[in-house]
């Protein structure tokens, strides 16, 4: 971490401390937030959790989650003087402050004191103290390593240790994805002995979907899903009517780009989402086909190489036609990456 020990010394003594993250938190955003929460709360800091948007239901097990406050851009004289009031903000697992949208505007122009902790490629220039790692697992892999830096691991309690589990578990897609190294296992080893209930955090995210929910993926899968074989390509766009004939709820589009990833021979998926501002989108790869570089150069976004997102301001039809016509720049390095997939040991 760049200045650490200013950091350290500036938060020996009490601070008014808020705490952000990305736009539609999943459960590394809003896990890391709230265990660094009830870290700095047993330290004396007085912490107040700002989310940009609403979030999953599925995450309102959180301890602390009764304490959130969700961004209303109404009440922007409210929240900027929030931040400006305070001593530090901590901006957690997201590396512009335009994954914030309204909020970041906000943040920007405060003068108050920065501190950026995140693990996505290319982070923004805009933070006093920036403590950034791209080969980590999770953000909730460096607020372990940042209480524990501080000397405070007895502070880790089953609370802190449930949102720290959640973020990491999620994160890595239970322990599946590449960045499940020896590192994340002693972490999660060190957690269960905090008496973490690894079954039941699973159960909660996981199992505990709608019928609605169910009946969304299953006609998402059936009648949405396009699987462009000869480009190793799978994509699904839904409109803003489909997911108002579904009900659907924040949170429910999670997880569906891997559905398409996990169909044999393909390299990369996409999800596209109809919103009322913009089309959402979803990329996730294979191997080393970076979506990270796919997503920067032609849909505004980023984040990992291998799961990143982006937007369009054109209408869903126009973007999808825009990422079909891309494709053939790309079909060597998704060819490539199959045969990558299909010889590695």
């Amino acid at each position: 971490m760049q200045n650490f020990e200013v950091l350290e010394e500036l938060l020996s003594s009490p601070k008014k401390i808020i705490i952000t993250t990305h736009h539609k938190p999943d459960a590394d955003a809003l896990g890391s937030s709230l265990a660094l929460s009830q870290y700095f709360g047993k330290k004396g800091h007085e912490v107040q959790v700002i989310t940009p948007t609403d979030y999953p239901s599925f995450l309102n097990w959180m301890n602390g989650n009764d304490g959130v406050i969700i961004f209303d851009a109404k009440k922007e004289d409210y929240f900027q003087n929030l931040l400006d009031s305070s001593d530090l903000i901590f901006c957690l697992d997201f590396n512009s402050l335009n994954r914030i949208n309204e909020l970041g505007i906000l943040v920007r122009n405060s003068p108050t004191k920065k501190v950026l902790i995140d693990h996505h490629l290319e982070p923004e220039n805009f933070a006093d103290f920036t403590y950034s790692d791209t080969t980590a697992a999770a953000t909730a892999v460096l607020i372990y390593h940042f209480i524990v830096k501080n000397g405070d691991s007895d502070l880790i309690d089953k609370c802190i240790g449930e949102c720290l589990y959640a973020g990491i578990m999620t994160d890595t897609g239970s322990f599946r994805h590449s960045s499940t190294n020896r590192e994340v296992h002693l972490i999660i080893a060190d957690l269960m002995m905090h008496n973490v209930d690894t079954s039941r955090i699973h159960q909660l995210i996981y199992d505990n979907n709608s019928e609605i929910k169910l009946r969304f993926l299953g006609y998402a899968l059936s009648k949405k899903l396009v699987i462009l074989k000869e480009l190793h390509t799978a994509y699904i766009a839904i409109s803003a009517d489909e997911l108002k004939t579904f009900e659907s709820q924040t949170g429910d589009t999670e997880g569906l780009v891997n559905f398409a990833l996990s169909v044999d021979g393909i390299v990369m998926a996409a999800v596209l989402i109809e919103r009322s501002d913009a089309v959402k989108i979803s990329f996730r790869s294979k191997g080393n086909f970076n979506v990270n570089q796919f997503a920067r150069q032609n849909f505004e976004g980023g984040g990992h190489q291998n799961a990143s997102g982006g937007k369009s301001d054109l209408n869903l039809e126009q973007t999808v036609q825009k990422f079909i016509a891309l494709l053939p720049n790309y079909k060597e390095q998704l060819l490539q990456n199959l045969k990558t997939e299909i010889t590695s040991c």
